[in-house]
């Protein structure tokens, strides 16, 4: 390991941030060069190269843009800024982990894997709810909890005492936090809605959707003893009930001042629902314009289902790329940094990366990374995600009799000529590719379970037989987060008037406000790329296997063998009860692609709950079937340490490295056998051939007994003849 300290970086070829910089413009003009500078390449790792999760949200900032259409009245999103919009009129919605959206998916897959519940069992509609109205109300009266315990705290403190600076601090803090919602419109709608109908029901009882009206009152006795509720007197100005008059007024003079300050339109409507919702007190006011307040709720919600709406259709297509790099990172299942999985982000689409004018751009720092006797940001392995696959097309309706599907205006994914290209630049550099084919509802385990992998490999078969084959990993199915038919939110229900004058929820089916998200999926890639990145560090393999040393990446473990995929198993939930024999028989008589397997298993006395590896292939074609992609990564291992030992394969000392001399490195490999990462596991043997007068070296690997051949052009040392 003190050669090659890592074999896991991982170049994804995937668009997160058009504002930021991406590879071809880092990179510039390189005619003239063959490789880029020391300076260059740490720039472009300061601005492109992530070790977790968090530094990906605060390099790449991905997020959505949003601006008001004055002419249809509604808000247009986009996942590239605007042109031609003024930059004050264009709004930014960060998608990081405060985001709702993002914030019930994460919890979403997490309950689903603390669970391990199959999705047909998963109640989907419980965390759904967490980007309704209500949800994001809930998280507000934490806030404001928050906010008032705070300042409560605040004002009791002396102004000399230091402790006093602190919880300033974390006022601010928490103000900064509110203001993001009473600075929004937006933000503002859910609170509103919520707001509205709160002081509307007051008077609902549990289980009902109509409210009585309501006086309040307090509790009397009469003349005779007779008990009554006489409506309480008015007080002047604001009724503030309130244990701390003083306190509570104080907060309430900075919430307003707070808000006049920071908001550019600021309304007196606004300002008290600011006030109602963020000070730690009920206001109740004396008078209600009941039908106005109605009309205002019913206008909010249709306006908020409708806004969500058009945010799904344009943000789901990045959210899903933040998931996969979310879930690429989260293979990685262990406290050690020893070897931690690193992605270069390429932040640009892959067509424009293969593009004439700026291959050579991309060849030049693949030159600089991936050929030189320095390691440290040697690339290994690359992420492809998202190739177009075209299904079968319906059948042509005369006449459509019932309500048929929705025309959904189709995704752009990568295309299979883009993905050739990139293969093709990979092989020279001794990259992996894993990719996987659009992520929908006829990529997913449970379509796997129906139609089996036919389809996919005969998707593949332009890509089997080339000289690129073995660098070609097709990952399958896809993960799906939220099914299509489950991915239905209830909002709320529209408010009326019902014939007492009182209000009351609707229940009529079409006054139901329903967000339907059309399912969401995870790119297989992603999940296969962090997983494989993961085991090639033996701090993680010896938190699964007792017999790992640090001496070996993982190149050599075969997630096939034994019960090696039960115990390395990724961190998602299973999906399905698994596949049919049929289904399973097909796949071992192919022995095809790096597959995911949701079956029943359990290993040591434990229940297998989560998705495990069935298959670990790339395209290489053999006698029984596809190869597995390990024999590839222990090719590229053995080829880049023979190119260092022997000063890029100077021939005396190939002989020295393949000799029987008990330091040769073959030597080595073979006295170091029998851990889970040795480099050669028993049964294993490694031969060299040196054919002098084409000045080529042939090295056979044979993994027991399936041989692999690893052909490289010697350098004649200088006593040579």
């Amino acid at each position: 390991m003190e050669i090659i300290t890592q074999t896991n970086r991982t170049i994804l070829f995937e668009e997160v941030n058009p504002e930021k910089l991406d590879l071809v413009t880092l990179v510039g003009d390189v005619k003239g060069y063959e490789s880029l500078s020391d300076e260059k390449l740490t720039e472009i790792n300061e601005h492109l190269l992530v070790k977790d999760f968090d530094e990906f949200l605060e390099k790449f900032e991905p997020k959505v843009y949003s601006f008001y259409n004055a002419a249809t009245q509604k808000v247009v999103y986009a996942l590239e800024k605007p042109e031609g919009v003024p930059d004050e009129s264009v709004s930014e919605i960060p998608l990081d982990e405060n985001n709702d959206f993002l914030k019930m998916l994460f919890t979403l897959i997490d309950t689903k894997k603390n669970q391990g519940i199959k999705n047909v069992d998963f109640k989907f509609e419980n965390v759904l709810e967490m980007i309704s109205p209500k949800k994001v109300m809930e998280d507000i009266k934490q806030i404001r909890k928050e906010i008032s315990y705070l300042h409560g705290k605040y004002e009791e403190l002396d102004e000399e005492d230091p402790t006093k600076g602190e919880f300033g601090d974390k006022l601010n803090n928490k103000f900064e936090e509110a203001s993001k919602n009473y600075n929004n419109i937006m933000g503002m709608l859910p609170i509103a809605i919520e707001d509205i109908k709160t002081r509307l029901l007051l008077g609902q009882k549990q289980d009902e959707t109509e409210a009585e009206a309501i006086k309040v009152g307090i509790l009397t006795m009469g003349e005779q003893g007779e008990l009554k509720i006489l409506e309480a007197p008015k007080a002047e100005g604001s009724a503030l009930l309130v244990k701390d008059q003083e306190n509570a007024n104080k907060l309430l003079e900075v919430l307003e001042e707070d808000y006049t300050e920071i908001t550019e339109s600021a309304t007196p409507y606004v300002k008290d629902l600011v006030l109602r919702t963020f000070a730690p007190m009920p206001v109740v006011q004396d008078e209600v314009d009941v039908e106005k307040e109605v009309e205002n709720y019913n206008t909010y919600l249709e306006f908020f289902k409708s806004s969500k709406d058009e945010f799904v259709k344009a943000a789901k297509p990045l959210i899903e790329k933040i998931l996969g790099i979310k879930m690429y990172f989260e293979q990685y299942e262990t406290k050690s940094k020893e070897m931690k999985p690193s992605l270069l982000i390429v932040n640009s689409k892959v067509d424009m990366v293969v593009k004439s004018n700026n291959k050579d751009r991309f060849l030049k720092y693949l030159n600089t990374i991936n050929a030189k006797n320095d390691f440290n940001d040697t690339i290994w392995f690359g992420i492809v995600p998202a190739i177009e696959f075209e299904s079968s097309g319906k059948q042509k309706l005369r006449r459509e009799r019932f309500k048929g599907s929705k025309k959904v205006q189709k995704q752009k994914g990568n295309t299979m000529e883009s993905l050739t290209q990139i293969l093709n630049i990979a092989k020279d550099y001794k990259i992996q590719i894993f990719f996987n084919y659009q992520a929908k509802e006829d990529t997913t385990f449970n379509s796997m379970a129906t139609v089996g992998v036919d389809k996919y490999i005969s998707k593949c078969e332009p890509l089997m037989k080339q000289e690129y084959s073995e660098f070609a990993i097709p990952c399958l199915p896809n993960f799906t987060i939220i099914p299509k038919d489950k991915s239905g939110v209830v909002l709320d229900s529209r408010l009326k008037l019902n014939e007492s004058g009182g209000v009351e929820l609707s229940k009529a089916k079409e006054d139901i406000m329903k967000l339907w998200l059309e399912g969401v999926y995870i790119d297989a890639a992603y999940v296969a790329a962090g997983l494989v990145s993961s085991y090639q560090c033996p701090e993680y393999l010896k938190g699964k296997f007792r017999n790992s040393t640090n001496k070996y990446p993982g190149v050599r473990f075969d997630l096939e063998c034994g019960d090696n995929s039960l115990l390395v198993e990724t961190t998602l939930a299973k999906e399905i009860s698994g596949f049919t024999n049929t289904i399973k028989d097909e796949v071992n008589k192919n022995n095809f692609g790096f597959i995911f397997s949701s079956e029943n298993a359990q290993v040591n006395g434990k229940i297998i709950k989560r998705i495990t590896v069935y298959k670990a292939r790339s395209l290489a074609m053999t006698e029984d079937g596809f190869e597995p992609i390990f024999k590839t990564t222990v090719s590229t291992y053995v080829e880049r340490m023979l190119r260092f030992h022997t000063s890029d394969f100077r021939q005396d000392k190939i002989v020295k490295f393949f000799s029987n001399n008990p330091k040769s490195q073959k030597s080595i490999w073979n006295n170091d056998m029998g851990f889970i990462n040795s480099i050669f596991q028993q049964g294993d043997t490694i031969n060299s051939i040196i054919d002098e007068k084409n000045n080529v070296c042939q090295i056979e690997l044979a993994f027991n007994g399936s041989v692999k051949n690893l052909e490289i052009a010697i350098t004649k040392s200088a006593n040579s003849n």
